[in-house]
């Protein structure tokens, strides 16, 4: 699009004024007129037909009908008000003598301005006009904007009514359906769109809305009056923002069509072709911004190479005391090609939850030890990153490999040696948290580094850990992730970097039992537990909430905490409690006790959800699991089935839960695949608020596109973007001047994620 009116705010658009202009600003980002024809319908009504009164029914979505006003009844609190002389039906607006209310002259001539300045109107509470087709008669009720209504609806005259039919009391009715003059009741020829009054007769588009903004008066047919506005003002400024050959070999329609057609369409083909041409624009510029920063990364011939696998790797894998599992190895066959490229690797590395990321993790640092350099592994908690120690410890053991952990909680003297040994090299490879991004970290040859559960960790935080190599290289990048994340998204939030992934579980995993349960099932549900412990398990029971909200009902933690000791009271049990307000030494201590068999059962928030590995743990119970997200339940249930024994996840919830929450759990019981969850959460709740995405965010905001919906079209975008980068890896010939100057624009500029790490 060009600029002109489109940079225009929106209180100067006929309609809006300073008021309305500031709530659709706040309410819906739209401070401009191009941000106002950038709001799309989210779905259509079609009011290209109208039908007789006799065969409306109540169940229709809504009608749209041509009719005569028969009498106007105005009530109060005490009853009627206000009633018209009927208008006889089938006449042209005579009136039955003798019939009549209060002011049986009401409505006819002049008289009808004297008589409102009589009707005292802050008294009114409702009006009831009576309207008639010929085929039969329709109540409609109004309750606001009397006055306007009563004036504009005179009996005698014809209107076009459009609503949702209801019956009350026996009688076909509508509520404040939308009024339209029958001379403006015409058809959109496509060639322009007059502003100022809705284009009845075709497909009216329905705009996102708030509460705050239909109290202000912002109707769905105030938007539709403010869109028709803005396109006129606007379209002679849009410019066309693809090149033709590609609106040619997609058979895309130009622009100009494209908006009228979006906001007003002539008809279902138009609007098809519409919605078409600016989704596949939007995830087309998307994808190539993302494929350009690859492909200009991929030329940098400046990434460290590591040629050999080296006796390090060899010495660990040899004395592992399990296979690897074959996922493993294509995964580890892929990074080690990265390593020996000479380009820097950029991979994201997903697996579901148990999958031995971990080990991959491991035998990569070792290909860099190898080679002579040294390796990182951050992790979003001091929990998690201890957890990585302990395990990575005892996979060196035979490599001589020298490991450390580094933490908030670390020790001075034992941060001084610990920088000391990273600056001198004697530390191969370093395990923490943020910590490691602290100026005073230096390295003496960074080659890798790995970074689990990244979307704990913003941009900038990974970009500092990227410019640690002293190397004057970049090291290579390993991200992970066990929230598994549905493809098109992975394809868009990280649509830049290789992706591998561990689809495979190790051998010997049993499947974990997921059951759903209420509260009359708590008696049954302690009994189990009981059984349980006595067969030596341990039992994780997991809170959403640490204190009481004043707006929900929920147990929280330390009411649950007080049951769960009164059913299991010490002795012989005896639980520990792990929460977020703790702090690090309490949390240690508990966890650790948890850990190490000391306590039969961990009471705790969603604070273990990541990287608690107890294989003793066999039993997962998630209270008032409807609070949690898909993605979340499946990490939390993951903390259990880690041993051989046979695992069980239970959900409790409420009695009366929401149909989405019930679809959800019993998701939860039908699968344990997390990219099948990961799908479905986002169809749910939409790609912006996924589990573990939500401070990701999308590289750009999606006006039309949708990513659970439309991932096959997401595809072709990126095909196709391929296919124009293969061709032009610069977009610097002419053909391409266009695509250049788009991807120049401040929104495609949001990351940079070609420093992804």
């Amino acid at each position: 699009m060009g600029a002109g009116a489109l940079e225009n705010d929106i209180q100067f658009l006929p309609g809006a004024g300073p008021r309305r202009a500031d709530l659709l600003k706040k309410e819906l980002g739209v401070s401009t007129f191009g941000d106002l024809v950038r709001l799309y319908p989210y779905r259509y009504i079609d009011r290209s037909s109208v039908i007789r009164i006799a065969d409306a029914v109540p169940d229709m979505a809504h009608i749209q009908i041509r009719a005569k006003v028969m009498s106007r009844e105005l009530y109060g609190t005490a009853g009627p008000v206000f009633q018209d002389i009927p208008v006889l039906p089938g006449t042209g607006g005579e009136t039955a003598s003798g019939i009549g209310g209060t002011a049986q002259t009401a409505g006819q001539g002049n008289g009808d301005g004297s008589r409102q300045q009589e009707i005292r109107f802050n008294a009114v509470k409702r009006m009831k006009v009576t309207v008639s087709d010929g085929s039969g008669m329709m109540e409609l009720v109004f309750f606001k904007g009397i006055k306007w209504i009563y004036g504009k609806l005179e009996p005698g005259k014809e209107f076009i009514f459009f609503g949702k039919p209801s019956v009350f009391n026996g009688r076909l009715n509508m509520v404040h359906p939308e009024v339209d003059n029958v001379q403006d009741y015409a058809v959109s020829t496509g060639t322009g769109i007059k502003a100022g009054f809705i284009t009845a007769g075709t497909m009216t588009g329905v705009y996102a809305s708030t509460e705050k903004l239909r109290n202000a008066g912002i109707t769905g047919k105030l938007m539709n009056r403010l869109q028709a506005a803005a396109l006129n003002a606007v379209l002679p400024d849009v410019r066309e923002s693809l090149p033709e050959y590609i609106l040619k070999e997609k058979k895309l329609v130009p622009i100009h069509f494209a908006l009228r057609n979006i906001h007003f369409p002539a008809d279902q083909e138009s609007l098809a072709k519409a919605r078409y041409r600016l989704k596949f624009e939007e995830l087309f510029y998307l994808q190539l911004s993302l494929l350009k920063q690859k492909y200009i990364r991929s030329r940098n011939e400046n990434g460290i190479m590591m040629p050999k696998v080296g006796e390090y790797f060899n010495l660990c894998y040899g004395a592992l005391p399990f296979p690897l599992t074959g996922a493993q190895k294509r995964v580890i066959r892929e990074i080690r090609d990265d390593m020996k490229s000479g380009h820097q690797m950029n991979r994201l590395l997903q697996g579901d939850v148990g999958s031995g990321k971990t080990m991959v993790a491991v035998l990569t640092s070792l290909i860099a030890a190898g080679n002579g350099y040294q390796a990182c592994i951050m992790a979003p908690t001091e929990v998690l990153a201890q957890q990585h120690f302990k395990n990575i410890s005892r996979y060196l053991a035979p490599t001589g490999v020298k490991v450390a952990l580094l933490t908030g909680s670390s020790r001075t003297a034992e941060r001084r040696e610990i920088h000391a040994g990273l600056e001198d090299g004697s530390i191969g490879i370093i395990v923490g948290t943020h910590a490691l991004l602290e100026d005073n970290v230096v390295f003496r040859n960074l080659g890798l580094a790995v970074i689990d559960e990244q979307h704990r960790f913003g941009v900038e935080q990974r970009s500092r850990l990227w410019q640690k190599s002293s190397c004057g290289r970049p090291p290579h990048v390993l991200v992970m992730t066990a929230t598994p994340i549905p493809r098109t998204l992975a394809m868009t939030l990280y649509g830049d970097l290789d992706v591998s992934v561990i689809d495979e579980l190790p051998p010997g995993r049993k499947p974990i039992l997921t059951m759903h349960a209420t509260e009359s099932r708590r008696p049954a549900l302690f009994k189990f537990m009981k059984e349980q412990i006595a067969l030596g398990r341990q039992i994780f029971v997991v809170y959403p909430l640490i204190f009481e909200s004043e707006k929900t009902d929920y147990k929280n933690l330390e009411m649950g905490f007080e049951q769960i000791v009164q059913a299991f009271p010490f002795p012989p049990y005896k639980t520990a409690i792990v929460h977020g307000k703790q702090s690090n030494e309490d949390k240690k201590f508990n966890m650790d006790a948890f850990a190490a068999g000391r306590a039969n059962i961990l009471v705790a928030t969603s604070v273990i959800e990541v990287g608690v590995d107890v294989p003793n743990a066999s039993v997962m119970v998630i209270e008032s699991a409807e609070r949690f997200g898909l993605s979340q339940l499946h990490q939390l249930r993951g903390r259990v089935g880690r041993g051989s024994e046979k695992s069980y996840c239970v959900l409790m919830t409420g009695h009366r839960i929401s149909k989405e929450s019930k679809h959800r759990i019993e998701l939860m019981c039908a699968t344990e695949n997390g990219f099948e969850l990961a799908e479905e959460d986002m169809k749910m709740r939409g790609p912006g608020d996924l589990e573990g995405t939500q401070q990701s965010g999308l590289p750009v905001n999606l006006n039309i596109a949708s990513l659970a919906r439309d991932g096959i079209l997401l595809n072709e975008a990126r095909q196709y973007a391929e296919s124009v980068l293969k061709d032009d890896p610069t977009l610097s010939s002419d053909r391409n001047a266009i695509l250049r100057e788009e991807l120049r624009k401040e929104k495609y500029r949001i990351r940079d994620y070609s420093k992804i790490s």
